[in-house]
Formats: C-alpha cells, sequence, structure tokens
C-alpha cells in the first residue's frame, strides 16, 4: 500500500531549491547540519569584525549551559525516547519534528505580535461576558424590560457562545484557524454596531445572541492559535500570560461602563420613537477590541502546524520560514539561515474527496456538497473524541471544565446579586409608614420615595411634577385628585378606591391599580415607555465590583504563569480548585457589603491559577487535528454549565446562602480531585 506521506521538493526561480526532502541529518530529519556555504566577502555586516573563537558565552562562568546546548540535550533526549519506544506513529514523529522546527525559529517578535492580537480577541470574549450585566440597570428601563426579560437577556449570550464555541471549534480544525477567527470576530464586530441601535428587545435580544454566537468561537481558535506557534518549554507560561486579557477585557469594560453610561448627554434622539442614550455609547466602545483583533489578524499567517496536517505543506514552509527570520532579524541575528529541508506531511484523502465532489455542478451544487461534506467531517471529528484513545481523557476534562463553569459562574451571579439584596434589605429598612392620614386641599410638589400609606384620605389634593419612587398606597381613598406630570418607580395602589380623579400626563398605568376601585377616573395623555433617571439607576457599586473582581485575578494569574511549566499543570489545577473549594466557607460570612466584595475577590484570584490551567493541558492533551474541536466541545460545556449555575444561584437569593454555597464546595472539590487523575503534559510536545 502505498505510504501517504511524501516527500517534496521546493523549487525557487530557475532551479535553485531550498533543500531536497529525503536527505535529512543523522536523526533522520531534514536538517542541514551546517549553515550553506557563504563566499568570504559576503558575510553580514552584523558579523563584521567578530571572530566567532573569540565569543564567549557570558554565562559560562556560572555553569550555566548555553541555549543551544539545552536546545540540543532536548533533542537528543527526545531522539532516545524514540529509540527505545517499539514504534513511533507518523504523527508523533511530525510532532517531533515541529517542535525542533519551532526551537529552531526561536520565540521573539513574530510570537509577541501574534500574543497581542490574539490577546485582544480574547479580551473582546470577556467584555462580552460583562455587557450585559453592566448596561441591564439602564436598558431594563429605556426598554421597559420585566423581571423575565432581564433574566433572558443576561443568559442569551452564553446561550450563543455556547453554540459559537461547538461550531466554530469544529470548522477551525477544518477549515483554518485564522479563517474562522475572522469570521467570528467580524460577527461580532456588526452584531455589537446593530445591537447598540436596535430599539426594541427582541431585535436587541437577537443581535446579543448573534453578538454570543460569533465570539464565543473565538477561544478555542485562540489558544489552539497560538500553542501552535510555541516551543515546549515556552507553552505553559506564555498560554498563562494569555490569559490575562481575560482579565484585562474586564477591567476595560468596567471603567468605560463607569466613564460612558452615567453621562446621560452623550445620546441623542430623533423624535419620541429613536432613542440612543449612553448605554448604547458604551455598547458600541466595547466593540473596539473585536475590531483591533480583526485588523490585526488580517496580517497575520495561518497555522502552520494546520496547513501540515492538511498536507499544505508548501505554505507551513514559508510560514516558518517567516517566522524563524523574523525572530533572528529582530535579536540582530539575520545571517540565521532556515535550515529545514524535509517536513514528513500526511496528504489527505478527505480534501481529494472534496475536490473531486466540487469540481462539477452549478455553483450552489458545490456549494451545497461542499458544505454537506465538511458538515460530515466536522461530526465524524467530534464522535472521534470519545473513541477509545481519547474518551477518557475527554470525560475528565468535560466533567471538571462544567464543575469549575458552575462554580464560577453561579458565584459570580451570586455575589452581586446579593449585594443587591443587602441593600434592598437596608432600603427597606428605612421605609416610612403613614396611617390613616387625612390630606385636604393639599399640592404635593415634592417627591415621594420608600413610602407606605395606609387608610389615607386625600381629597382635592393635587399631585404636580413629582416623582414617586418605591410608594404604596394601600386601602387609601382618593376624591376629586389631580395627578400631572408624574414619574413613578416600584409605585403601586392597592385596593384602594378612587373617585372623579384626572391622572394627566402620567406613567400610572391602570396596570399599577390592583383590586382598586376605579369610579369615573380619567387617564389622558399618558407617558410612554420606562424613563431612565441616571443618577439613581447607575449606582458606581455596580462598576466597582466588576472591576474589582477582574483586578483580583492579576496575582493568580502572574503567579500560575510563573510556575506554570515548573510544577505542572495538573498541580496548578487540582490545588486551585480545592483551595476555592475551601475558600467558599468563608462566604457563610458575608454579612455585608463589604465582605461580599471581599470573599468575591479572594475567589477569583484563587480560582484563575486553575482556568489557567485547564486551559493550557485542553490544548495539550488533543492532537492538532483535534484540538480546536475539543476545546470547542468543552467550552460548550463550560457556558451550559454557566447557564445552569447562574439560574440556580440566582434562584436562592434571598431565601438562603447554604444551598449556593454547598453546591458550589461540592462541585469544586469534585472537579479538584478529578483533576488529579489527569496525565502530565507539560514536557510532552504537541500532537
Amino acid at each position: 500500500m502505498a505510504d501517504p506521506y511524501h516527500n517534496n521538493i521546493y523549487h525557487q526561480g530557475d532551479g535553485d531549491s531550498y533543500g531536497t526532502y529525503g536527505q535529512g541529518g543523522p536523526d533522520g530529519y531534514g536538517y542541514q547540519t551546517d549553515y550553506p556555504p557563504q563566499e568570504e566577502d559576503a558575510a553580514s555586516d552584523v558579523t563584521e569584525g567578530h571572530d566567532e573563537d573569540d565569543q564567549m558565552y557570558e554565562g559560562e562562568y556560572q555553569g550555566i549551559p548555553h541555549p543551544d546546548e539545552a536546545k540540543t540535550a532536548r533533542r537528543a533526549a527526545r531522539a532516545k525516547a524514540r529509540t527505545v519506544a517499539d514504534a513511533v506513529s507518523d504523527q508523533e514523529e511530525l510532532a517531533e519534528q515541529y517542535e525542533d522546527i519551532m526551537e529552531d525559529c526561536g520565540h521573539g517578535r513574530f510570537q509577541w505580535t501574534l500574543f497581542v492580537v490574539l490577546g485582544l480577541a480574547l479580551m473582546a470574549d470577556s467584555v462580552e461576558c460583562f455587557v450585559v450585566a453592566l448596561v441591564l440597570p439602564s436598558a431594563e428601563k429605556d426598554m421597559c424590560l420585566s423581571h423575565a426579560e432581564k433574566g433572558m437577556l443576561g443568559l442569551i449570550v452564553f446561550l450563543g457562545m455556547m453554540f459559537g464555541a461547538f461550531i466554530w471549534g469544529g470548522l477551525a480544525d477544518k477549515v483554518g484557524r485564522r479563517k474562522c477567527l475572522i469570521i467570528v470576530l467580524a460577527m461580532n464586530c456588526i452584531s455589537a454596531f446593530f445591537s447598540s441601535f436596535a430599539q426594541g428587545y427582541g431585535f436587541f435580544l437577537f443581535f446579543r445572541l448573534f453578538s454570543g454566537f460569533g465570539i464565543g468561537g473565538s477561544v478555542p481558535i485562540v489558544y489552539s492559535y497560538f500553542s501552535e506557534f510555541l516551543q515546549m518549554d515556552k507553552r505553559g507560561e506564555h498560554l498563562s500570560w494569555l490569559c490575562m486579557f481575560w482579565m484585562m477585557g474586564g477591567i476595560y469594560a468596567s471603567f468605560t461602563a463607569w466613564g460612558i453610561i452615567p453621562r446621560y448627554g452623550w445620546g441623542f434622539s430623533m423624535g419620541t420613537e429613536f432613542q440612543f442614550h449612553s448605554w448604547r455609547v458604551f455598547v458600541l466602545v466595547c466593540a473596539l477590541p473585536a475590531i483591533a483583533a480583526f485588523i490585526g489578524i488580517m496580517f497575520m499567517p495561518e497555522s502552520p502546524r494546520f496547513l501540515l496536517e492538511n498536507a499544505k505543506h508548501d505554505e507551513a514552509w514559508m510560514i516558518l520560514k517567516q517566522v524563524h527570520d523574523t525572530n533572528w532579524r529582530a535579536k540582530g541575528q539575520p545571517e540565521r539561515v532556515f535550515t529545514v529541508t524535509h517536513i514528513k506531511t500526511p496528504k489527505t484523502q478527505e480534501d481529494e474527496f472534496i475536490e473531486i465532489q466540487t469540481a462539477t455542478g452549478t455553483a450552489f451544487q458545490r456549494w451545497v456538497v461542499r458544505t454537506l461534506t465538511l458538515t460530515k467531517l466536522v461530526i465524524k471529528n467530534i464522535v472521534s473524541l470519545f473513541g477509545r484513545d481519547l474518551r477518557l481523557a475527554t470525560l475528565l476534562m468535560a466533567i471538571i471544565w462544567f464543575t469549575m463553569a458552575f462554580s464560577y459562574y453561579g458565584l459570580s451571579v451570586w455575589f452581586p446579586d446579593m449585594i443587591k439584596h443587602l441593600q434592598h434589605e437596608e432600603y427597606e429598612s428605612k421605609v416610612k409608614v403613614f396611617h390613616r392620614e387625612r390630606v385636604e386641599k393639599f399640592s404635593f410638589n415634592f417627591s415621594l420615595e420608600n413610602q407606605v400609606h395606609k387608610e389615607g384620605e386625600y381629597i382635592n389634593d393635587k399631585f404636580l411634577d413629582i416623582e414617586m419612587k418605591s410608594v404604596k398606597f394601600e386601602d387609601s381613598l382618593f376624591v376629586e385628585c389631580y395627578f400631572e406630570n408624574v414619574r413613578s418607580t416600584d409605585t403601586l395602589f392597592e385596593n384602594c378606591t378612587i373617585r372623579n380623579t384626572l391622572f394627566y400626563d402620567t406613567d400610572l398605568y391602570e396596570e399599577k391599580f390592583i383590586d382598586c376601585t376605579l369610579e369615573n377616573v380619567t387617564f389622558l395623555h399618558n407617558k410612554k415607555g420606562c424613563h431612565l433617571d441616571y443618577e439613581e439607576e447607575n449606582d458606581v457599586l455596580v462598576y466597582m465590583v466588576s472591576f474589582l473582581g477582574s483586578l483580583a485575578v492579576l496575582p493568580g494569574n502572574i503567579i500560575s504563569a510563573l510556575f506554570m511549566d515548573k510544577i505542572g499543570r495538573i498541580k496548578i489545577i487540582g490545588g486551585s480548585m480545592l483551595i476555592s473549594a475551601g475558600c467558599t466557607f468563608f462566604l457563610f460570612l458575608s454579612f455585608s457589603q463589604a465582605a461580599i466584595i471581599a470573599w468575591q475577590c479572594l475567589f477569583y484570584g484563587v480560582s484563575v491559577a486553575a482556568w489557567n490551567g485547564i486551559q493550557v493541558i485542553t490544548v495539550e492533551l488533543y492532537p492538532a487535528s483535534k484540538r480546536a474541536t475539543a476545546f470547542g466541545v468543552l467550552n460548550a460545556i463550560c457556558k451550559l454549565a454557566a447557564i445552569l449555575g447562574s439560574s440556580i444561584f440566582a434562584s436562592f437569593i434571598g431565601i438562603t446562602k447554604v444551598i449556593p454555597i454547598l453546591l458550589s464546595f461540592g462541585a469544586l472539590v469534585g472537579g479538584g480531585v478529578l483533576a488529579l487523575k489527569l496525565p502530565e503534559t507539560r514536557e510532552k510536545v504537541l500532537l
């Protein structure tokens, strides 16, 4: 049977070749042992005047091995492991060779440029998680949202992210990391623009769902993409540093919300039908990270590892050469030559099958065939995650992702909701109660707030140009009263009798009169819509809690990045989850707003290390042909857990704190113990 791997010769110009495949060095790989010979007078300006024999590595006296010696030792160790093994698969051979190539390319300007671009994409995902929570206090007034509608708006983004991660992760392994990332970022930018102008709840909900579907695919693509440009000894640390952009996204969203949303004058209106308040400006500004990432990724190449897996060896070789030359020029060594001459790559029959099927027919028929074939390949790739070789790893990772997300996102909702609950309890404790008051021929020209009026009588009174906030009239009588230009929030009339009364230009609808008797009552020119009060609705505490929660992960990010390659992924994940479980018991001491904020910061700071470890090991456990697919499936499970956790935890607000605490504790302990059963991957090349 023909070997599906074959050799190739790269030609350039008039017959000159980059190197002939199959003529490798002693280790079996196609590296030239020496740089190509140069003419004596063709030396680089950088090396002119330097005597190589006189050069000495500055760490030689301290006994520190030269980086080239360390690299040679690592290659020798891997070569020895290959000789000990009974058989080395083609996939493992390609992985070993690719690791050697990345070591030759080094870590430098190219990786740092890609780091910033992909970090902005990750930052866009983080911002998307914060947008709805930060605009909801204003949006609910602007669009007259009910409690159920607010809950749906909060969950719809995670629903979109769940499907986005699942679909785009699978497509990234078949279509390409770069191409899919460009599409998802474009979807996020377009959706953010249209959602900021959407006036109705339905359109706003749809565009936020579409935005979540787009940006949800960025996470599995970003980590898979970046990992394939990193050598083994840099991978854990630099993937952890990449996670810091998620923290920066939270800080960016909190600061911009604090600076924009309370500025009522930043909006504009066109009549009464089109209102563009400042919270909509904030939604637009939140698209800036995605726009910047979209522009940056246009200048970055496709992952060469993806290209090699899909038998596009010419393109992969050129990109690897670009990485090599970019890094060594930036380090002041432009004379370094990319010496790779042989890359063993598979020729996939799937690509040939697609090409044959799409070679004939109309454009629409070719599109249908290509789409159906691609769908089958993606589904086949997803099913393969549960094959014999990967079943246990996938099951363990699914449980760990689920338990971590269930606790983290559940508590992320529980913390601010508990603060609001404590605020509400404190507010209700200051309510003023008036019993059997009789007011006759009086003009109320001052606002009423946090009051309960029971069995009162109001005869021939006027309520003019006032605001009513949290006011309730019970068993009261209104006779020949006049209400004009009244705005209300949480105001009700319950079991009241109202006679010969006029309501003019108010927002007191008949729905606010519960079990009331209305006799000769007239409503004229009622106010339409809801009304924003930026001084009252935009509490600084909302933004401060979000900002502090995001900033609290900084120490955990730094520690996990510095120790990820030193103590290993498993200890980072297991230790962080178990310590986070212990931190949840401090929540029993959360009797004040300050205490809740403190425990929130502690929990976030500890748990972020587990998140970083989970994302790193997810990349390393799966081969390149399934990497983004597996990450997408697991990230979709994460978003499902986020939906369940936030819904369940929120339902116990004001009832009990015991159940949410025990649920989060149990989930974190279970996930942390299982994490210790995972294989360590810090010294494993990417398959």
